[in-house]
């Protein structure tokens, strides 16, 4: 009986497998199609997007509809203002969010669907320039649109050929081209990404240590000839467990952490100057590094505090808890 059971979880497993090798060989045939229809159509496209005076609005029907958000997420979270509208609504007001100075991109892919008739005949009657995404260029959406971006003619790679499978990752890819191309021609930066991503994993990845650090009078600061009841008080004080020392032309010399004065502590350790005890040259960085550098950068010296300079005078300090605490990682 038990290897009737395990002979028959077998057998499923290999259908499976070979369903989803099926599944995606078909695709990859698609993208690769799709890679193969390729022309100066792609580069009208990005010409009129990128010299668009107004904004982006995709819109689509069903699972291209749901591509669109996609689309229209991506170009606005790289520097291309977008937004999707949905055609059953916007044949109930929200063709009033469409803008003559927008560009429309449509995705269909049989190129006839009819939710799509009122946003077609609104960019014809307001000269919007239009882009349709479709795999029929003789099709209602394929005539009107003034580039037409081809989706290969392959058949979807569900086993019924009907629910939209390669198709929509033909769309996707497609949408991943306009916004990778769009993020070349403008020269988008990662400082530029960063300023539109501040939240979640890609935000804390790409935050600066500037947008961390501790500036102003939060950083424990004294001068080098500084006695130690004023460095104690500093560091306790600033609650960051550690104090930073500067000469006279205000350039960074040594610092001394809470561990330091642990090590040190003696009967005569109030009567000796600062200079005396700290670390001189300690580890410092810019203010325009990474701070998953900087994390790594304490992490590989085995310090939990780093002092920020420019031109070797503190601008700020950082505490690896300061990293931690917003998901750097």
């Amino acid at each position: 009986m038990q290897s009737l059971l395990e002979n028959k979880q077998n057998i499923q497993e290999t259908a499976d497998k070979n369903c989803a090798v099926r599944t995606i060989n078909m695709e990859l045939d698609t993208i690769l199609k799709l890679r193969e229809n390729l022309d100066a159509s792609l580069t009208d496209a990005l010409d009129i997007i990128q010299n668009a005076k107004g904004r982006i609005v995709i819109t689509g029907m069903g699972k291209s509809g749901h591509i669109g958000k996609k689309i229209a997420a991506s170009l606005a979270s790289t520097g291309t203002p977008a937004f999707f509208v949905h055609p059953a609504e916007a044949s109930h007001g929200d063709l009033g969010m469409i803008a003559d100075t927008d560009v429309v991109i449509a995705i269909s892919n049989s190129g006839e669907s009819r939710e799509l008739i009122d946003i077609l005949n609104y960019c014809k009657r307001f000269g919007i320039k239009l882009i349709s995404i479709t795999k029929n260029a003789f099709s209602s959406l394929g005539k009107a649109g003034d580039i037409v971006l081809k989706l290969p003619d392959n058949g979807e790679a569900c086993p019924l050929g009907l629910a939209p499978t390669s198709s929509t990752t033909a769309t996707l890819v497609l949408g991943d081209i306009l916004t990778a191309c769009l993020i070349e021609r403008k020269g988008f930066t990662k400082s530029d990404f960063n300023a539109r991503h501040p939240g979640g994993k890609l935000g804390s990845i790409l935050q600066r240590v500037s947008d961390l650090m501790h500036t102003g009078a939060d950083i424990p600061l004294l001068e080098e000839n500084s006695d130690m009841q004023h460095v104690l008080l500093e560091m306790t004080s600033k609650r960051l467990g550690c104090v930073g020392f500067i000469n006279s032309d205000g350039r960074l010399t040594g610092m001394l952490t809470d561990g330091d004065l642990r090590r040190c502590m003696s009967a005569d350790i109030f009567n000796r100057k600062a200079f005396e005890l700290m670390t001189r040259n300690p580890k410092t960085v810019a203010k325009e590094i990474m701070a998953s550098e900087v994390l790594k950068i304490m992490n590989d010296k085995k310090i939990t505090n780093i002092f920020v300079v420019e031109n070797n005078k503190p601008v700020g300090v950082v505490h690896i808890h300061d990293l931690l605490n917003q998901g750097v990682a």
